[in-house]
């Protein structure tokens, strides 16, 4: 081996990444919202750029799908400014379906305190007690704090503040200001007139155990029968732990579908949404300042450099819109069976086949389908939803994990209740229709769609 040093020329091929392939990257696997958000970002940053909302409908082709224009001149966009935008689709609708959908209503406490305000017989000290007692309530509905804390406070009694506890007790909703899921449940069983001397044995006593199903104990320490127990476990169940979420004011998240699949005629048409994010516009201002001779050359520079990033901007959201519609259209026409005919007809399928089929990097593929959502004549799915594990059925053919989780579920909704199937039994119902899958996928797919095993199930 001949090892020394020297310098030698050769050819290399390889990847920059400049900023503008990274923003292009960041772009493409950013879903509506968090598209909506980097663009009034940019728009902060970049004063050349301008955003108008635009309407959140897609009007669909009543015969042929939009025309795909591959090619597209950006010199053309920013010097025709009779219309004043950047927009894929000029034919959006006004009407925006967020507008009509109803906002956050009154909290809990405003709720307690209206309550409070129609109780007679209340000194001014007892109202001032039950406003702190409703203000101390979380967002489930408990009261936490010590009742000794709120008399140290307020400087009343303890016995004068559980006067006014048990008041609040009887408000709605039924089982508000308990201090524990025991207080909670009884609070609910006496208003149904269901606190009999056995249900309040075992939700004093036993709430573990009933929570486990272990309904032998229970039997066994309440000295009843195994069938009282399963009783006394539906009703308990059929109670609120939580009578106060129906009013907490967490944020309220909504899901704007990136694409749309509709059936027209026997075709199915994609359409991305290009009404989830803002126009791109030009500000007319500065585009005025660049035609003037007498701009300074540091200005002209400037707003050049700032024109560039917003038409490169622009560039690599018709990219984002492109990738995703052909990724979509692919994905629909290998999963053709499941939009005609329903989950069972899902077929298995990876990201690869998908790279393959549309000739770009599997990576990208992640990029364009994670946090993305397809809305369809069968309802509104994630894009990484159609990618799903391949298992083996008797004939050959594959047979995807969502369909097999499908199958597991009717399986279980048509069993005897009284003797449940087990992982074992399901694994051999699924091998006589031609799946093979072993008890251990069983019990991994049965965990997944949060379904108790068939001792939990088993009714008495």
């Amino acid at each position: 081996m001949n090892m020394g040093f020297g310098l030698y020329q050769e050819q290399t091929l390889k990847l920059v990444m400049t900023p503008e392939l990274r923003q292009a990257i960041t772009i493409l696997q950013y879903s509506a919202i968090d598209l909506h958000s980097y663009l009034q970002e940019q728009a902060t940053e970049n004063p050349v750029i301008e955003l108008q909302e635009i309407s959140a409908t897609i009007d669909f082709p009543k015969k042929e799908a939009e025309s795909t224009p591959s090619q597209f001149d950006w010199k053309e966009i920013v010097s025709n400014r009779a219309v004043g935008e950047y927009s894929v689709n000029k034919s959006e609708s006004t009407y925006n379906p967020l507008d009509h959908v109803r906002g956050p209503g009154y909290t809990l406490y405003d709720y307690l305190e209206r309550q409070l305000s129609y109780v007679k017989g209340l000194t001014p000290s007892q109202r001032k007690i039950g406003l702190y007692l409703i203000g101390n309530l979380d967002e489930k509905g408990y009261l936490e704090i010590a009742l000794e804390e709120i008399s140290s406070s307020l400087g009343v009694s303890v016995e004068e503040v559980e006067d006014v506890l048990t008041v609040i007790q009887h408000f709605d909703p039924v089982g508000v200001g308990a201090r524990n899921l025991e207080e909670c449940l009884l609070l609910q069983l006496q208003h149904e007139g269901l606190d009999e001397e056995k249900i309040v044995n075992v939700v004093q006593n036993h709430l573990l155990d009933l929570a486990n199903n272990r309904y032998q104990r229970i039997a066994d320490q309440v000295k009843c029968s195994l069938q009282e127990v399963q009783e006394i476990a539906d009703v308990v169940r059929s109670l609120n732990p939580r009578p106060g979420a129906p009013y907490s004011q967490g944020e309220t998240r909504f899901v704007i579908p990136d694409v749309t699949v509709e059936k027209v005629g026997k075709e199915y048409i994609v359409l991305v949404n290009d009404a989830s994010a803002p126009r791109l516009t030009i500000n007319s201002f500065y585009e005025k300042l660049l035609k003037t001779e007498n701009t300074q050359d540091e200005a002209q520079k400037f707003i050049h450099e700032k024109l560039n990033a917003a038409l490169w901007l622009a560039k690599s959201l018709e990219q984002r819109r492109l990738t995703l519609m052909r990724v979509t259209q692919t994905i629909v026409e290998m999963q053709r069976d499941f939009f005609e005919h329903g989950i069972h007809y899902l077929k298995p399928m990876t990201q690869k086949e998908i790279a393959e089929r549309v000739n770009l990097h599997e990576s990208t593929i992640s990029r364009a389908t994670n946090g993305k959502y397809v809305q369809t004549p069968r309802g509104v799915f994630e894009l990484k939803y159609f990618f799903t594990s391949a298992l083996s059925t008797a004939n050959g053919d594959a047979a995807s994990s969502e369909s097999v989780k499908q199958r597991i579920k009717a399986l279980i909704d048509q069993e005897n209740r009284k003797q449940p199937h087990s992982d074992q039994k399901l694994s051999e119902l699924l091998l006589q229709e031609g799946i093979e899958i072993s008890r251990r996928t069983v019990a991994k797919y049965r965990e997944e769609m949060m379904i108790a095993s068939s001792a939990k199930r088993k009714r008495y």
